[in-house]
Order: C-alpha cells, then sequence, then structure tokens
C-alpha cells in the first residue's frame, strides 16, 4: 500500500479513475498515432494522390479538434450545473467506442466514411478527457493532485504501449489483421472504462447551482460568459492557460511530425510503430518520476526542465542521420512527454474553484486543442522556406522557449490562494483549504 501511495494510487477511486487513461489512451496511441494515418493513406485513400489522401486527412482531423474545442466549455458549463459529468463521460465514451469499432467496415477507397468514423471517434475521445480531466481536483485530495494525474498518464502509456505491441508484432499486413486492431482497441476502451463508471462517484454539487433541462442550458452560457470574465479573477490560471498553449503546441507538432520525419529518414512501418512502442515504455516510469520529482522541485519548476528536454529534442533532431538516432530521439521524448503534460493538467486545477472544474477543464480542452495549430503551420512554412525539415524541426524550439518564459511568470502560490479564496466563498471552507494546497505541501512553486 505505501507503494500505490507513493504512485497516487492507494484508494480504489483513484485506481479506477486512473484506469480511464489506460483505457482511452489505448485509441490515442493505437489508432490517431500509429495504425489509422497509415491505413487512411494505403487502403481507404488508395484512390487518391498520396499528398491528396494526407491533405484530406489533416482537414477530417482539424474538424474534430475544433468540434471538440467548441463543444468542450459549453458541455463543461452544463456539467457544472447538473450533476452530469459521467453521463457526458459516458456518452463520449460511448460514441467513440462505436465509431472505432464500425472502422471495421472500412474497405480499399472508402475515404470519406473512413475521414466520417475517424473525426467522430476523435470527437468521442476529445469529449470525454473533458470530463474525466473534470473529475481530477474531486476525486484527489489537494496533495495527491501531481501523483495521481501522472498515475493517469503513466497507466495510459502502459495500456497504450502493450496493446500497440501486441497489435504490432502481427506486422498488421492486411486489412483483416487492421480491422481486427480496431475491433480490439474498441472494446479495450469499453471494458477498461468501466471501473470510473462505478467506482468515482459523482461529485456532489450546492443547492444553490443545480439547475435542470432548458434552465441548465441557459445558466450554462451565463457560466460560460461569466467563466471568461472570471478569468481576470484567476490571473495566474489564466496566465498558465496562455503558456500551456503556446509550449503544448510545440510538443504536439514534435509528436505529430515523428512518423513523418522518420519516413525522410528511410525507416519502414515496422520501425516507426516500434519507435511509437518506446515512446510509451520509456514514458511509463518517466511520467511517475516526474510525479515523485514535482514533490521534491515544485511542479513548475519539473514542467520547464521537461521543456529544456523538449528543446533538446529539436536540437537533436536537427542533427539526427541514422534510424539509431531516431530511436534516441523517441527515449528523449518518452522520458518527458507523460509527465509535463500531467503536470500542467494537475497545475492548473489546483489554480481554479473546484466546483467550477468542469467550466475551466473545457477551457483548458480548448487551449489544448488549438495547440495544434500553430505549430504545424510554421512547420510546414519552414520546410518550404528552407526545402528541408531540419531547420523546420529547429524552429520549434520558438514554442518551448516562449512557453517557459511565460510559466516562470506565473505565480503559483498566488493562484492556489485565489482558488482556495473562490472555494470558501462559495460555501465550502473545507474545499477551498484543499485547493490551497500544493504550497503547504513542498511545492515551492
Amino acid at each position: 500500500m505505501r507503494v500505490l501511495a507513493r504512485l497516487g494510487l492507494d484508494r480504489r477511486e483513484l485506481r479506477a479513475w486512473a484506469a480511464y487513461d489506460w483505457a482511452n489512451s489505448a485509441f490515442i496511441t493505437v489508432v490517431v498515432s500509429a495504425v489509422f494515418p497509415i491505413f487512411f493513406v494505403k487502403v481507404a485513400g488508395a484512390d487518391l494522390a498520396e499528398t491528396e489522401a494526407s491533405r484530406r486527412f489533416t482537414i477530417a482531423t482539424t474538424i474534430a479538434l475544433a468540434l471538440s474545442a467548441v463543444l468542450a466549455p459549453v458541455l463543461g458549463a452544463i456539467a457544472d450545473r447538473a450533476p452530469v459529468k459521467k453521463r457526458f463521460l459516458l456518452a463520449f465514451s460511448a460514441l467513440g467506442v462505436l465509431a472505432t469499432l464500425a472502422m471495421t467496415t472500412i474497405d480499399r477507397g472508402d475515404w470519406l466514411w473512413a475521414l466520417v468514423l475517424f473525426g467522430v471517434a476523435n470527437l468521442g475521445a476529445n469529449g470525454a478527457f473533458v470530463f474525466y480531466d473534470a473529475l481530477l481536483p474531486h476525486v484527489a485530495r489537494p496533495h495527491e493532485v501531481d501523483r495521481v494525474s501522472t498515475a493517469g498518464y503513466a497507466l495510459g502509456y502502459l495500456g497504450g504501449g502493450l496493446l500497440l505491441a501486441a497489435l504490432g508484432a502481427t506486422g498488421l499486413g492486411s486489412i483483416g489483421l487492421v480491422h481486427l486492431a480496431f475491433a480490439i482497441t474498441a472494446v479495450w476502451w469499453a471494458a477498461f472504462a468501466i471501473p470510473l463508471f462505478r467506482h468515482v462517484p459523482e461529485p456532489a454539487l450546492p443547492p444553490e447551482r443545480r439547475a435542470r433541462g432548458l434552465a441548465a442550458l441557459r445558466a450554462a452560457f451565463t457560466d460560460l460568459r461569466a467563466t471568461y470574465r472570471e478569468l481576470r479573477r484567476f490571473p495566474q490560471a489564466a496566465l498558465m492557460l496562455v503558456a500551456f498553449l503556446i509550449y503544448n503546441d510545440g510538443i504536439g507538432t514534435i509528436y505529430r511530425i515523428a512518423v513523418v520525419y522518420g519516413a525522410e529518414l528511410g525507416l519502414d512501418t515496422s520501425s516507426l510503430i516500434t519507435a511509437l512502442v518506446v515512446v510509451q515504455f520509456v514514458g511509463i516510469p518517466a511520467t511517475f518520476a516526474f510525479g515523485a520529482l514535482a514533490g521534491r522541485i515544485g511542479t513548475r519548476a519539473a514542467i520547464l526542465l521537461g521543456l529544456a528536454v523538449y528543446a533538446g529534442v529539436s536540437v537533436y533532431g536537427y542533427y539526427m542521420t541514422t534510424a539509431t538516432d531516431f530511436f534516441v530521439l523517441a527515449v528523449m521524448v518518452g522520458l518527458v512527454q507523460g509527465g509535463t503534460q500531467a503536470l500542467s493538467r494537475s497545475l492548473f486545477a489546483s489554480m481554479i474553484p473546484r466546483h467550477r472544474s468542469s467550466e475551466f477543464f473545457g477551457l483548458f480542452a480548448v487551449f489544448e486543442k488549438f495547440a495544434g495549430i500553430a505549430g504545424p503551420a510554421i512547420f510546414a512554412g519552414a520546410q518550404t522556406l528552407f526545402g528541408s525539415s531540419r531547420p523546420a524541426i529547429l524552429s520549434i524550439i520558438v514554442f518551448f522557449a516562449v512557453g517557459a518564459l511565460l510559466l516562470t511568470r506565473v505565480d503559483v502560490a498566488a493562484g492556489r490562494a485565489a482558488a482556495a479564496a473562490a472555494n470558501a466563498a462559495a460555501g465550502g471552507a473545507a474545499s477551498g483549504a484543499a485547493n490551497g494546497v500544493g504550497s503547504a505541501e513542498g511545492d515551492p512553486a
């Protein structure tokens, strides 16, 4: 039990919450990152020119992310007016699972049907994560937030890595095997989501915040406008969001272009999948380690360390020439990816009012989704300008540098104090004291 406590998994509801990352991350790792992009270009979009297939795939992905970004804050606001966080989580999860399962019907040349299903599945996954994230400050005690958040990411790495390794071992050399991969991923997502719905309680709502039906919808839009205005009351959380928008754009760009860059080096599909598996398994202990590190040096300092490593990734990527270099790069990314993103989530959670967590995490989701736009655009622009991906990879450093600079200006103690005051004013003195921790738990920044 002592080991589980160190990992942030010593209570049943914590393990159940973290298990959802294990469930959902299998879809992100197997379908989004590894299998579907190659399957779409080679099979579903086989009748299209390769560049046109890639263009349509990018458009579909962008539409799905944009829909998620628009819906997330509205539904989040509704979930803070009615006890429906788990219902929304269930609805989006079911949407994603069913769309993934339906991918087994995609055949050669079915590019439109493939993109519709891929977009719907992405909408389900991203929508579900809004409400999953919003449960974090309710399921974890304040001094546990960093460890629990990193534990979720680490289990996500483990689950996604195990499934990708198992499926990759088949070679995925036929349409039938790819269909099997889609079916197994859908079942995996559904099965391992069950513990959360059984053991994580729906957060209680103060009677004065409850609303139903159209009243809840009207209140949600009112709350949403108030949330944007209220960011002025939480300037440190707002600054954290801006910093996150910038540096997470760099993180997302590296993750998205890694396979393309590896292909430029001449790596085959099997090697690319193996590199993604390496990222997953290196990420498991590294993400847990980041949770422990945050307790020693502070959450913000641990994030800054991760961003420094990412800057090193960009430099190393500029100079790399061999497949071995690519695998070294995969290890470097695995060391910091999960920890940096998990601690960003928990740092933000510690600086927002708990009774409005869905609204604020809806905003967090907006920033997270739109963080995938500027990086790829700048990367593509640098490719066009220099005629090579090498200078393009080096250009990503600017996201880590600017994001880190803004993050150093975030006053974490003041942000947590503002959240604590808001909770106390809402009538939850205990909750207010809880949200003020972190600075009292040896987190200097």
